[in-house]
């Protein structure tokens, strides 16, 4: 049984179009203190540096239909999976939370890649 969406004039059997991005916050809890680049900081804090992951991919095959990409971007899962990567790299040099926390994605014709990126600082008095 095929469904029928109807888009103005246009009819496209089994389509399900989702416009929303998946967002970088999540409920997993981490080791230390994760604030992205809209929330506020509340304690006094010393700058450590910025941290960041970064990678770039060839699109796979089932990213793309007659050279048209079908599918982009991070599932929720992988940005979690990210984010306690970047968690590992701040703990390593001596911070107890990561702010302005920043998740960029971005696409080629051939490739796709992702920069995440936070400031590590150390809250004073600890």
């Amino acid at each position: 049984m095929f469904r029928f969406k109807v888009i103005g004039s246009l009819v496209l059997p089994g389509l399900m179009l989702l416009s929303c991005g998946i967002p970088i916050t999540t409920s997993t809890k981490y080791p230390i203190d994760i604030l992205y680049e809209n929330e506020p900081i509340e304690r006094p804090y010393s700058e450590i540096g910025w941290v960041e992951i970064t990678s770039e991919d060839t699109l796979s095959a089932d990213q793309t239909t007659n050279k048209r990409m079908m599918q982009r971007g991070n599932d929720a899962k992988t940005k979690e999976l990210l984010t306690a990567r970047l968690v590992i790299k701040a703990q390593k040099i001596g911070a107890n939370a990561i702010i302005k926390v920043q998740y960029q994605y971005y696409t080629t014709v051939k490739s796709e890649g992702y920069l995440l990126k936070g400031l590590a600082v150390r809250y004073r008095g600890e």
